[in-house]
């Protein structure tokens, strides 16, 4: 049973932010401390990527585990209420995703997805070296 009722519970999801999460922050704090420049949220691709550098035809989405269902992980646990709605919704989230990283490798761009428990459970230093060998791959 949810703790809040329907309305709070409203309000509280709606001020989960989509843009400039402390997860996007920590990986372009990486990148640009790594000397790469880029672009946020670029509207013009597929699924208006986190992070984009179009020069090396490189983006990069920074996902939430809950929203972006992220296998195995202990964040993605599905709500105990309204489980078909989230299940649904989930599945939604998931598929949406593979279509728009489909459609950006087929404009030639390489993808990474970074995942929201990756940033907090890997060093600093993991993460850095997983970000650079993507840049220079």
């Amino acid at each position: 049973m949810d703790t809040f009722s329907t309305e709070q519970r409203s309000w509280v999801m709606r001020q989960v932010k989509g843009k400039n999460t402390k997860p996007e922050r920590v990986v372009r704090k990486i990148l640009w401390d790594a000397g790469y420049r880029y672009r946020l949220n670029v509207k013009s691709l597929p699924g208006t990527p986190d992070i984009a550098i179009k020069k090396l035809k490189k983006v990069i989405f920074v996902n939430g585990c809950f929203w972006h269902g992220h296998k195995n992980c202990s964040k993605a646990k599905i709500p105990k209420t309204r489980i078909e709605y989230w299940q649904a919704k989930i599945a939604r989230n998931i598929e949406r995703d593979k279509q728009n990283i489909q459609n950006l490798e087929q404009l030639g761009y390489d993808v990474l997805v970074v995942w929201e428990c990756e940033i907090k459970r890997k060093s600093i230093d993991m993460l850095t070296s997983k970000l650079i060998d993507f840049m220079i791959k």
